[in-house]
């Protein structure tokens, strides 16, 4: 399974960033965003249905972040505004089956090779 996420660079607080994942589209899956920020662990963002795109959302980036996916285009987007410096990390795309873990849980995901976030102050 490939994914390729791009979008990712520079933008003062209170910015905003797209970012864009190509996926496999395959049905009864989930496409998931993971962050990482140096020295910590890599968490959960945001995460939605490919069928039905029933999304889930970490409490941290609720009400910024909207995850969004496209069919024809094989693409998950996360659209992030009012960015803060601690959302500086590295980005990554990731997608598995549904059911399971949580979809919160990094595992049983596949992941792409993540996209630099820096958000200055």
């Amino acid at each position: 399974v490939q994914l390729q996420a791009s979008g990712g660079g520079l933008v003062q607080a209170g910015g905003s960033l797209r970012l864009s994942c190509a996926v496999p589209g395959r049905t009864n899956w989930i496409m998931a965003w993971f962050r990482q920020a140096p020295g910590k662990e890599r968490d959960f963002i945001a995460a939605i249905t490919w069928n039905l795109a029933t999304t889930y959302y970490a409490d941290s980036v609720k009400g910024r972040c909207t995850i969004s996916r496209d069919k024809a285009k094989n693409t998950v987007y996360l659209q992030m505004s009012s960015l803060k410096p601690e959302d500086t990390a590295i980005y990554y795309c990731a997608a598995r089956e549904s059911g399971g873990t949580a979809v919160y849980s990094r595992e049983n995901y596949y992941w792409g090779q993540g996209t630099q976030v820096t958000v200055s102050s």
